[in-house]
């Protein structure tokens, strides 16, 4: 049987400087599937260099395998707190364990949490109409269901 863990220290000997590991995931049918990641972009290549190294170190006359590296999809959600420092200054959606949705500009990333700038509506004492606030909400990443990018096409 084909080690995930064994297969994810493959895959960080080749990383470059400036990528990272998302996900590996090995299926019962020896289907494995590498997810990585660059804060400068992925190519095609960095992927084809690390798929030739797991291709070179696991031996096919023991196991037979389906072997598959990409970047994860745009569409995806965060799976490692790397995906949240690359996209510092982008739209993102939380979702957080208390079931609450969050929208804005993703303005920190740390060891912890994360801290998002977002745009409320917001009534003050003795004001008639709700006014636009901008203000900064802190998460820690354990509070954090999900996230992911806000595609946006303008």
């Amino acid at each position: 049987m084909i080690v995930r863990d064994k297969i994810a220290d493959l895959v960080k000997e080749k990383l470059g400087k400036n990528m990272f590991l998302v996900d590996v995931t090995v299926s019962p049918a020896n289907v494995i599937r590498i997810e990585i990641d660059s804060f400068d972009g992925l190519t095609v290549n960095q992927c084809v260099e690390v798929s030739r190294h797991i291709e070179n170190n696991l031996d096919r006359e023991t196991e037979d395998f389906e072997l598959q590296v990409s970047s994860p999809g745009i569409d995806q959600f965060f799976k490692v707190n790397d995906q949240y420092r690359k996209n510092i200054g982008h739209e993102v959606e939380v979702f957080t364990a208390g079931n609450d949705v969050y929208s804005g500009k993703l303005a920190e990333a740390g060891e912890n949490g994360i801290v998002l700038e977002v745009t409320v509506k917001e009534k003050h004492d003795g004001e008639r109409k709700a006014q636009m606030v901008t203000k900064m909400v802190s998460f820690d990443y354990v509070d954090i269901k999900k996230a992911k990018v806000i595609i946006s096409f303008r």
